[in-house]
Parts: C-alpha cells; sequence; structure tokens
C-alpha cells in the first residue's frame, strides 16, 4: 500500500511542487525564528517576562530596520525598471 502512494505522488512532475512547498515552509521558519530570537515584544524567559512593559525604543528600531530593509530604502518600488520606463514612458520624437 504504502509503495502504491509512494509511486503516485513522487514523480517528476510533483518535484516543482515539493520545491516551491519546501521554500514557503523555509521562509515560515526563518520568520518564526526571527520574532522569537530577536523581536523586543517576544520574551520567551521567564525572568524576561517579569520584566513587564519595557520602554526600549532603540531595540524596537533596530528589530524593524533590518538589514534587507535598510538595503531597499531609497529604491524605487519596481522589478524590471528598464522594461518599465520602456513600457510606460512615451518615445520622444
Amino acid at each position: 500500500m504504502a509503495s502504491a502512494a509512494w509511486q503516485r505522488w513522487i514523480r517528476p512532475e510533483v518535484y516543482p511542487l515539493f520545491a516551491t512547498t519546501g521554500v514557503a515552509v523555509s521562509i515560515c521558519a526563518m520568520q518564526l525564528i526571527r520574532n522569537i530570537t530577536t523581536n523586543p515584544d517576544v520574551r520567551v524567559t521567564k525572568e524576561n517576562r517579569a520584566a513587564g512593559i519595557l520602554e526600549n525604543f532603540d531595540e524596537g528600531k533596530r528589530y524593524s530596520r533590518h538589514w534587507f530593509r535598510r538595503f531597499i530604502d531609497g529604491k524605487r518600488p519596481e522589478i524590471m525598471p528598464s522594461l518599465n520606463s520602456f513600457m510606460a514612458d512615451p518615445k520622444e520624437d
């Protein structure tokens, strides 16, 4: 019975589905680990939970301004800027 299910689901046509699902699960796990370890609002240990509400604005700013957000600051929100300008900008005669 197990070999029949194996032959039914594990085919070369299904590999892209497994790959995209694996990437999505990896991204979710990465975000979960990031939130648990670096989010200033999440307190896992008992000592940190006993501290109550902290006024740690610097830590919150560091969390919200992570490296990727600083990298994309000031860039135009376009995936293909040359193609966008080619399609949208009028031709000058």
